[in-house]
Formats: structure tokens, sequence, C-alpha cells
């Protein structure tokens, strides 16, 4: 594909070029692995996250439209574990209702970073919160993985496949994940989880476990299976923690963007917009159905390849996202991958998450030999992981939520030595 010219502002040219219409196609097939991923892994439906990340990049240009980062918005790996959990819980309505507040969350925050700028979220959120919180979002769902990994449902309750054939499926797309990572070129190594699945899903197609029977049935043409959320506390409480760290990370996001393209897009539009794009995407896809939104990297990485700096593309992107998300054949295919299949990736993905959170307190050397940071850090993880649930005017706080709310008070509360 040849490469675009670097447009001269960031304002989106909406003249009608072929190759601009190619390019947003082709963007949209970088994105649209992961894209598809998140829902096909939490049990919601890829035909709603195709539809909500159009929608959400679209929302988010009209938000950003002074100065538009060439960026697009599709499924976020960062809360897979907490909508498995809370489908599992409280059902996909319920669940959406946590998500809804999550974006909301990056609402409020674009309003403080308006009001005191962007160093309070460091301040309020530092690495010894972070980190753990982090870390109890990849260990409290570890069980899950393993579970589908051997076959059974994500609660352990139903033998869904034959133990040693989930197994060796299971394996299969395990191995197969890892060896790309290590062994892939640049383009391959970022596929390292299709090929993952890919594989687990030949083997479990020559077993017998895969069922065409909803594809042969499915329309060509469908409406997406939207939910529309139904408020349960529990879930807001329990989700709304998990929005700090992308919350945080969305500034790396928009910095790397910025880089890329050699502009300063936490100046103009301004971190406030770019948030706020970002929230409102992720609230409007959880009114939908659809999981919460996050810029995407892999996009961001062709755009550094080809020059295709014209935000107007990531518009076509965006259109293509939304029209494919009414193909009910492509839904059906998705929906017949095996669950060992998926869960031989979960039991590294998972894994991983704990490691990122591990790796949060490394890189800011949290020092765990002092008192306060090793209460901080341990109480967090075992409010979180351990259960405690507390009530307060009728209303239950557990898990990451509650192991995230102590965990702010005690880094706020707690005095620091002077080493510190």
């Amino acid at each position: 594909m040849p490469a675009a010219e670097p447009s001269s502002t960031s304002a989106p040219d909406y003249r009608f070029r072929r190759r601009d219409v190619l390019l947003g196609l082709q963007f949209l097939f970088v994105a649209f692995g992961a894209l598809v991923l998140v829902p096909i892994l939490t049990g919601l439906d890829p035909s709603v996250a195709l539809f909500t990340a159009g929608a959400g990049t679209l929302l988010f240009q009209l938000i950003t439209r002074e100065r538009v980062p060439p960026v697009f918005l599709a499924s976020s790996f960062a809360f897979i574990a907490p909508i498995i959990h809370g489908v599992q819980t409280w059902g996909v309505a319920g669940t959406m209702s946590g998500l809804v507040a999550a974006g909301l969350l990056y609402v409020v925050l674009s309003l403080l970073v308006s009001r005191f700028g962007s160093g309070f979220l460091h301040h309020a959120l530092p690495p010894i919160v972070v980190g753990p919180v982090i870390m109890t979002i990849g260990l409290l769902l570890a069980p899950v993985g393993v579970n589908m990994a051997m076959g059974k449902t994500g609660d352990g309750g139903t033998q869904l496949v034959p133990l040693g054939q989930a197994l060796f499926v299971s394996g299969a797309a395990l191995v197969t994940t890892i060896i790309v990572m290590f062994k892939g070129r640049r383009t391959l190594k970022l596929l390292s989880i299709l090929a993952g699945i890919f594989v687990g899903y030949l083997l479990a197609l020559a077993l017998g476990l895969v069922d065409f029977s909803a594809i042969r049935s499915a329309n060509w043409v469908a409406m997406p299976k939207f939910v529309t959320p139904s408020l349960n506390w529990e879930a807001i409480i329990f989700i709304l923690p998990v929005a700090i760290a992308p919350a945080v990370e969305h500034i790396g996001d928009i910095l790397a963007i910025g880089r890329t393209t050699g502009r300063d897009y936490l100046e103009k539009p301004g971190l406030k917009k770019t948030l706020l794009g970002d929230g409102l995407a992720t609230s409007l896809a959880s009114m939908v159905g659809g999981p919460p939104n996050t810029t995407y990297s892999e996009v961001t990485g062709a755009v550094a390849i080809t020059k295709a700096y014209n935000p107007a593309i990531m518009t076509w992107a965006a259109i293509f996202a939304i029209v494919l998300a009414f193909s009910g054949k492509l839904g059906a295919l998705l929906a017949t991958i095996p669950v060992p299949v998926m869960g031989g990736i979960l039991v590294l993905l998972f894994g991983s998450i704990a490691a990122i959170g591990m790796q949060t307190l490394i890189y800011a050397k949290v020092d765990l030999s002092q008192p306060r940071n090793l209460i901080v850090v341990a109480i967090i993880l075992v409010f979180a992981i351990g259960g405690m649930t507390v009530q307060v005017g009728g209303v239950a706080f557990s898990g990451i939520g509650l192991g995230a709310i102590v965990g702010i008070l005690l880094n706020l509360l707690l005095p620091r030595s002077k080493t510190e």
C-alpha cells in the first residue's frame, strides 16, 4: 500500500480519495483481530463490538475536532477479566452499567485535568496503587482461564469438552502463541494471539469440536445483538477501579501518536478532550452492549509505517467497521470457536496482566522493605483476591473495587518515611 502524504493540518480532509478509502480499510484489518478477540473472550457480541468501535471513533473525532489525532478506538483488553467475571455474576446488562460508569470516570478525570492539570493523576494514582490493582485483575480470574482450558465453563460447573481433548487443543493454542511471540517477525509477532487461536481452531475442527450449524442458519445481513444496561451497583463498584489503569495508560497512547505524527496532542486538542472523547466512546459502547473502547497501538504502528496522518482515513475505517457489524455470517463464524481454544489464550493473558502489575511496581522502584509500601500492596492484594466484603449503606464493596479504594486511601493517609 503506498504511503499517504502527511496532511498539513490535523483537521480531517474529507475530499474523496480512493487511497484514503483503501487505507481506512487496511487500518480496520490491522485492528480487526484484537477488536473481535475481546468480545469472543468475554462472551459479548463481536458484531456489537465492531459497531461501537466505529461509532466510538467517530464520536472521538467529533469531540477532538479542533485537532484530531489519527487514532482508531476499539475493544480494550484492560477490561477482559472484569467483563468475564461480571457477565458470569450479573449478566451482560448488569455488567454494562459498570462499564458505563467506567467511561464516566474518564469524563470526571477530564474535568479534573481541565481544572488542576494532569499532575494530580500521578499523585492520587501512583504505581504503588495501580500496580497491585492491575495484578488482581489477572489473578482474580485465573481460575476462569484454567477451567476453560480444561474444557469446562468459566465457573467450572459443566464439562463441555472431554478433558484430554480440551488440554490438547488449549495446550496447542498456548504453545503456538508463545512460539510466535518469540520467533515471529515484526508483523506476525503482533498477531501471536490470532495465530494461537487459528492453530487451536484447526485442531478442534479435526477433532469434531466445531459446530457450523449456526453459520448455515445465519443471515448475511443481521442486526447486532444490542443490549441496554440495567443498573447494578455491585457491578459498578467492582468495575469502576479497573478504569484507573487504562485512564493513566491513555496519556501514553496520546503521547505515542504525537511522537508518530510530530504533533503535541496533549497541548491541542489537549488531554482533557482526548480523555473526554475516550470516556464518552466507552460509555456509548456500553450503552448498547459493547466492550469499552481504547486507542489502538496496532493502528498507531500502521500510521507510522504508512505516514497516513490524515484523520479522515480513520473515519473511513470507522465507517467500514459499522457496515461490517451488520454481517450475520461473520458473527456466527466467530461464535463457533470452542471453549478450550479461548482457555489456552486466557491462561497466558490473565498471567500477563498480573505480570504487568508486577512490572509497574518494579519500573517505579517501589521499595517493599518500607512498611508503608508493604502495607498498601499487601492489603490491596488480599482484599481484592481474598473476597473481603464491606457493606456501606446496603451496597457491598468487594473484589477489585474494595482493594483499589482501600489502597488509594492508605496511600494518601499513611506517612512516608524520610528516605522516600
